[in-house]
């Protein structure tokens, strides 16, 4: 009993490994259906010019810290070993020195700029004015990566919707096929009318694979967009898209530029240029100005031509005779040897400290400094000129894309009576085609009509959708195709 018991427990606890690792791995092999916000988020995480926008900020907060640290003083050391061949003067002796001598220098500098038109300060502010520039710039990239995605999500959608109708309405072409068939048979309706609607099925053959072909298309060029590894098995959610609502909902174009201007990144780093511009002429007319700086030295030094007495003798030497007595006369003249001067009682005896202030006056330079703040004046003009420029394209955007909004409403309301009007009149054309009271040619007619109604029907929903999208998008709204 016992061992049945264990024999059963094993059993089960195999089942049960079997089982978790087939549930495990059905739902690794599930494709994963993406959302438009895990195609925005994925597009924004992968994108190489995103990328590179990034390490242009970086790049930038670098230099603002960089012209923070100029306004430090400079330290600088500088140590040299040097042997020397034939005549030259030491600097440590100012001899003449004729054989090899080796030379040592040590040096070190630190200077503070005082006052330099206050060009530092200005470079500082410029360079924050960039690095902010240059973060709204980053953030326009990631808006019309996001627009575009959104675009190309919606262009998705919408052939996957006219793919099914193009299917749904070869299903009911297969249908009246098959039931002429059997009229033919039995004699009750002409082969002709057969023939007209077998023909009817392969251009809705047709239809469909075209429908499939600009899916495959819209699919590839989505992947794309977002950087991913194309695929077959790519699948889109399908969301509860918006309403269709009436244009009275919708803000004016004055009233959406009002807003946009204020607070759209493009218009804010356009007018960052401006400013980045102004602090470029006030940094050329600063260097105009006298520049006072402060600072300090320490050297030292070591030369082998640099010796001191190590011994003195004196010694005895004849002199000559007194004119008078005739003594010999001697003199004590001293006699020294000498040797290399210590190396570190050197650098103890040469040490120099200097302190000084040093003003300097531009007088002339090829008037380059006139130059400048030409030059800089016209940047300043192009960067005002370029604000307007963003600003005039961002009225066109949103006045276009009211416009096509607009235009989409209406064509979504005529279309949306078109394709009520239609399925009735099909209703009406497929009751009489089932009697025989009208032929295969007119049929084929009233249900190219409807399906030509839906597609329509269809194009000016997603138009609208995404035209209304833009505008909510300009109005600070995060990008949103659902309900």
């Amino acid at each position: 009993m016992y061992i049945s018991y264990r024999l059963f427990s094993f059993r089960f606890f195999f089942i049960f490994l079997f089982l978790t690792g087939f549930f495990i791995s059905s739902a690794q092999d599930t494709p994963k259906v993406w959302s438009l916000e895990d195609c925005i988020n994925y597009a924004l995480d992968h994108n190489l010019d995103i990328k590179k926008q990034i390490l242009s900020v970086e790049a930038n907060k670098k230099q603002l810290l960089q012209s923070r640290l100029n306004l430090l003083p400079d330290l600088n050391a500088n140590a040299t070993n040097v042997w020397n061949f034939g005549q030259t003067i030491d600097m440590y002796t100012n001899t003449f020195a004729t054989s090899t001598v080796r030379s040592n220098n040590f040096y070190i500098q630190s200077t503070a700029t005082l006052f330099s038109g206050l060009t530092k300060v200005n470079t500082i502010k410029q360079n924050s004015i960039i690095l902010l520039a240059s973060q709204y710039d980053l953030d326009v990239l990631k808006n019309d990566i996001s627009l575009a995605v959104a675009g190309y999500f919606l262009d998705m959608l919408l052939n996957l919707e006219l793919l099914d109708v193009a299917r749904n309405q070869i299903e009911i072409t297969k249908g009246q096929v098959s039931r002429m068939s059997k009229l033919v048979e039995a004699g009750s309706s002409a082969k002709g009318d057969l023939l007209n609607i077998q023909a009817q099925e392969s251009a809705e053959a047709l239809a469909v694979i075209q429908a499939e072909n600009r899916l495959i298309i819209s699919r590839l060029s989505l992947q794309q967009l977002i950087d991913l590894p194309v695929s077959p098995d790519f699948r889109i959610e399908k969301p509860l898209l918006k309403p269709v609502e009436d244009s009275k909902g919708l803000l004016t174009p004055d009233q959406v530029f009002n807003f946009a201007v204020e607070k759209r990144p493009e218009i804010k780093s356009a007018d960052l240029q401006v400013q980045s511009a102004q602090k470029s002429l006030a940094i050329a007319r600063g260097v105009l100005y006298p520049s006072l700086s402060f600072g300090g030295s320490w050297g030292t030094g070591y030369s082998g031509a640099s010796q001191e007495v190590e011994s003195t003798v004196y010694k005895k030497e004849f002199i000559g005779v007194t004119n008078v007595t005739g003594d010999t006369v001697f003199g004590y003249y001293p006699s020294s040897t000498y040797k290399n001067k210590n190396f570190s009682k050197q650098i103890r005896d040469n040490d120099n400290k200097t302190l000084g202030f040093y003003l300097r006056i531009p007088i002339f330079n090829g008037w380059s400094g006139r130059t400048n703040i030409s030059l800089a004046k016209i940047q300043q003009e192009k960067a005002e000129i370029d604000l307007e420029i963003q600003k005039r394209d961002l009225r066109k955007n949103i006045e276009q894309a009211y416009t096509d909004a607009s235009a989409s409403l209406q064509q979504y309301n005529a279309s949306l009576q078109k394709v009520a009007a239609q399925e009735e009149s099909f209703k009406y054309t497929q009751q009489k085609f089932d009697v025989g009271m009208m032929t295969s040619f007119d049929y084929n007619n009233s249900k190219k009509d409807l399906t030509k109604a839906e597609s329509e029907l269809l194009q000016a929903k997603y138009d609208f959708i995404f035209k209304t999208t833009i505008l909510d998008f300009y109005m600070g709204k995060p990008i949103s195709i659902n309900k």
